[in-house]
């Protein structure tokens, strides 16, 4: 019989890791609950609800990465290992029956490293952020390269994988499911609902600075897998760099200059819009979160300006939050 631990990492969640521990209650043999420095209630909270806690040492930075990781230690050493681990962030709440079904489909397929199903946003009528993150999260079942925090993971592949590198801040899932891929394991989307997760974002500086946290991934992770996020990476460079540049140069010299990188945003704007109304957005729908699609370029650009600050001049890499 096939077991099942659970790591949960959180970070200041309040109540919204209370709603993912209370989901969590009899899903797996063992739940860890890795704490990043939180100064709510959030390591009580955990314990009241019977998992076991890794509180992470506050002289080295905070990522979910090395969150993830702690936890999977913690499963390694507290007993003998289960099969399965499944990974969920503290702003998420476990769907019903999502466990024994993952569970049965890693079993049933020994080639399988990785099965993640779909998140949904709880409160998607709260603010167009939250809803472009509910667009963002239904991506098609099947065979994958990619996915998101939320996913069941073969412990075997895990360790094969060399668990997540906790020195990258963003699109951390990304990268482990490069080398997950790397050392010969598949993945799979289950046509089946996962996680609920909770976004909380209502204003526009949340959402620019999750932006941010994105380009900061397209960038690290880029140069870490030289062969990934290579389109994420040109398109933020021509959108988020090259044509407000020169826009900013036809502003000394010619307006019409600026009035062609305009227009080139207008097509893109037209042409995102018309992309997402093929993938199931209503017309109006698509038009709102085309414009916050074209306008992450910027941001976007800003997080790869940070990586590379960081990286030339040999900082941390802090984590970027957005709430």
């Amino acid at each position: 019989m096939s077991t099942v631990g659970a790591v949960i990492i959180g970070r200041n969640e309040g109540d919204r890791l209370v709603r993912c521990l209370t989901s969590m209650q009899g899903a797996a043999e063992r739940v860890i609950y890795v704490d990043s420095g939180s100064a709510d209630d959030s390591i009580a909270a955990a314990r009241v609800a019977g998992a076991e806690v890794v509180e992470l040492d506050l002289s080295r930075p905070f990522t979910a990465a090395r969150a993830r990781t702690a936890g999977f230690q913690a499963l390694q050493n507290g007993g003998e290992l289960p099969d399965f681990v499944q990974f969920v962030d503290g702003d998420c709440a476990l769907q019903s029956g999502w466990i024994e079904d993952a569970k049965q489909a890693l079993a049933a397929d020994p080639r399988l490293g990785i099965v993640t199903g779909w998140r949904s946003e709880i409160y998607p009528e709260r603010s167009i952020y939250n809803a472009l993150c509910d667009f963002e999260w239904h991506r098609p079942a099947g065979e994958i390269i990619t996915c998101g925090g939320d996913m069941m993971v073969r412990s075997a592949a895990f360790k094969a994988a060399g668990g997540f590198d906790e020195t990258v801040i963003a699109a951390e899932d990304d990268e482990f499911c490069v080398r997950v891929r790397a050392q010969g394991w598949q993945m799979q989307r289950l046509p089946l609902e996962m996680t609920l997760h909770d976004a909380a974002m209502t204003r526009f500086s949340q959402w620019w600075a999750r932006a941010v946290r994105s380009g900061h991934g397209f960038a690290q992770v880029g140069y870490l897998h030289p062969e990934y996020f290579v389109r994420e990476r040109r398109r933020v460079l021509v959108y988020g760099a090259a044509l407000p540049a020169i826009a900013l140069v036809g502003l000394a010299t010619s307006l019409w200059i600026t009035a062609a990188v305009a227009a080139l945003y207008g097509v893109n704007y037209l042409r995102t819009a018309q992309g997402l109304q093929r993938e199931g957005l209503s017309k109006r729908e698509a038009f709102r979160h085309s414009v916050l699609l074209t306008l992450s370029k910027l941001p976007n650009f800003q997080g790869m300006l940070t990586f590379w600050w960081r990286h030339l001049r040999g900082l941390k890499m802090n984590i970027i939050e957005y709430k």
